[in-house]
């Protein structure tokens, strides 16, 4: 099944929204809600609904496997019911204060910052798969 990066971005009000970047699909998937888990439920929820019409209409749709990716502010604002900022500076090696003003939006990291966070939050999540307990 193709996959389709489904974008998940904070809003200057603090709401988030979610949107696929396949331009040649014949349909568009949106979501919006006060957190992330309200934006993807409305997200998947219309996926849903558009699989739903398409069958009724006996319209032929291309099935997709969404992949969701984060803007930093959605991430570290999502993120945080597993990680402080303290802890994911430590993981990271970047400023505590740096993340909060990523959280905030009031600084925007560049692409080096964001492989480096990626990386690092890649890196200790292989760490907590190689966990096991006796």
């Amino acid at each position: 099944m193709r996959k389709v990066n489904a974008i998940i971005e904070r809003a200057n009000d603090g709401t988030f929204s979610i949107y696929s970047d396949a331009d040649d699909l014949d349909y568009l998937v949106t979501g919006t809600g006060k957190t992330v888990e309200e934006a993807k439920k409305c997200f998947e929820g219309g996926y849903s609904d558009i699989k739903r019409v398409y069958a009724e209409e006996g319209k032929s749709l291309t099935e997709v496997d969404f992949v969701y990716q984060y803007d930093m502010a959605s991430f570290l604002e999502y993120f945080t019911k597993a990680f402080t900022l303290a802890g994911l500076s430590r993981i990271t090696g970047i400023n505590q204060g740096q993340l909060s003003h990523y959280v905030t939006g009031r600084r925007i990291p560049s692409l080096r910052t964001k492989q480096k966070i990626q990386e690092s939050i890649h890196e200790f999540a292989k760490d907590l798969n190689a966990v096991s307990f006796v």
